[in-house]
């Protein structure tokens, strides 16, 4: 039998100290009640009521367990009353996983926007680059720049990453500008470890061909700020998205090379439990990043 069940038939019975006002009360039959008030008392190993032919009444026993089943079920409705009204209004956590790099640069500014609007929204973002269990991290969302593979996650498009290359003056100055991809061999590339294989650089020229090369990998990261730093410090070549490195540019502290070839795109998604009943909190989120990301001019 289903146990809260039968602590509500045993409530009723012990506010009316009846079996039969409590079948009345319930829309049941008094055999009903006292079958699941013997299974209650069968579970527990004790005697709620005693009874005689003519009436019942609590055991002391009996007494103590209607006060707490009292504040179970008032606990219970209590909490099942917030979680409908969390689900049905835009209030509660959202718990968030994102790229460091593109949580700091990118997606603080629009979760800023969002809370002003939804001031009893919280948000716990997780900063990490690599894949997470949305199952076993207890996530509601995940934002990730990757071709996805098959999975039972819903995901929706934010945006395209565009990657381009870039490389200091000083290490121009040092070692030449590539001229095309093959050149790579005998330049030294700093790489993103969490791509894999993380040396193995895929190249589009204007036409829309299509080249692979092996790069001479001198250093591997898996994250991408790092990767920009040690560009910035003269160490290489890396392939990051434009909204990491444009900055730079116009400071003059990086050059991006390989122009001609700097249009591959790596897709950025928003991923997601599929359910019928996604909380009203995470469908308005999800399709605010949307329209967010629709309007923001990323490459820009």
């Amino acid at each position: 039998m289903d146990k809260i069940d039968c602590i509500k038939v045993f409530v009723a019975t012990a506010r009316l100290n009846s079996f039969t006002l409590a079948a009345e009360e319930l829309d049941t039959t008094q055999s009903a009640v006292s079958k699941k008030v013997a299974w209650l008392e069968n579970s527990l190993k004790l005697t709620l009521f005693q009874r005689n032919s003519r009436k019942i009444a609590l055991t002391p026993v009996g007494r103590d367990y209607q006060q707490y089943c009292l504040r179970l079920l008032d606990e219970m409705s209590s909490f099942e009353a917030q979680l409908t009204r969390e689900a049905q209004s835009v209030e509660g956590e959202i718990k968030i996983s994102a790229p460091s790099a593109f949580s700091n640069q990118i997606l603080t500014h629009a979760l800023k926007v969002f809370m002003v609007q939804h001031p009893k929204i919280r948000i716990n973002l997780s900063v990490n680059d690599g894949f997470v269990n949305l199952n076993d991290h207890t996530i509601d969302l995940a934002i990730r720049a990757s071709q996805l593979s098959d999975s039972n996650l819903k995901a929706k498009l934010l945006f395209e990453n565009h990657v381009r290359y870039y490389a200091s003056s000083n290490y121009i100055e040092r070692y030449g500008l590539p001229q095309q991809p093959a050149d790579l061999v005998n330049h030294q590339c700093l790489t993103y470890s969490l791509m894999k294989p993380s040396d193995d650089w895929r190249f589009k020229d204007s036409a829309g061909t299509e080249t692979k090369v092996r790069v001479n990998e001198v250093f591997s990261t898996d994250s991408p700020e790092t990767l920009l730093n040690m560009s910035k410090l003269g160490m290489g070549i890396c392939a990051l998205p434009s909204w990491m490195g444009k900055e730079w540019v116009q400071r003059g502290e990086l050059r991006e090379v390989l122009e001609p070839w700097s249009h591959q795109k790596l897709p950025m998604y928003l991923l997601y439990h599929p359910s019928d009943y996604l909380p009203v909190r995470l469908r308005t989120l999800i399709n605010f990043l949307s329209d967010y990301f629709e309007e923001y001019a990323i490459d820009k």
